[in-house]
């Protein structure tokens, strides 16, 4: 039997975290867009005015995998939500229920901090995380399309 357990994450998990984001990455064929450093971490997670927050995953007293969540809001609902940025549990620990555990988690602290939704995106060809989410009872919400400006886009728009 295995013992999953969730902890909020610390300062110092700010490496374990970009070890974890490496590793997303990989997964989703985009290592080399990650351009995250531990002290960028450890600025945007864990100083007093960070607005996303970080858990770890840990099964048997080993971090297997981390979940950033911050909380956003709905003016349809008049109440805030939590947006789950990223989730990933290490592939020798899938299927041990490491991460419907972080899911559990933070739905958990969702309805805690009276959200009146949880949300987040899946890579459309990740056919494993889509089935492990409609396991849960998620739905998938297909009549949005997310839009995105970074980088020289969203400079080149602000300054205009």
């Amino acid at each position: 039997m295995q013992n999953i357990s969730i902890r909020e994450a610390r300062i110092e998990d700010a490496s374990l975290i970009l070890r974890f984001i490496t590793e997303l990455a990989t997964y989703e064929k985009a290592q080399n867009q990650v351009k995250a450093s531990i002290p960028d971490l450890e600025a945007t997670l864990f100083s007093e005015d960070s607005t996303a927050h970080a858990i770890i995953c840990l099964v048997n007293n080993e971090p297997v995998g981390f979940g950033v969540y911050f909380y956003n809001y709905s003016t349809w609902l008049g109440q805030n939500g939590l947006y789950l940025e990223d989730l990933y549990v290490s592939p020798e620990f899938r299927n041990v229920g490491a991460g419907k555990a972080i899911i559990k988690y933070l739905a958990n602290l969702a309805i805690k901090n009276n959200c009146g939704r949880f949300e987040w995106c899946v890579l459309d060809w990740n056919q494993p995380a889509i089935d492990f989410y409609h396991s849960i009872g998620a739905t998938a919400q297909d009549e949005w399309t997310i839009y995105r400006l970074s980088g020289q886009s969203l400079s080149s728009f602000a300054e205009s």
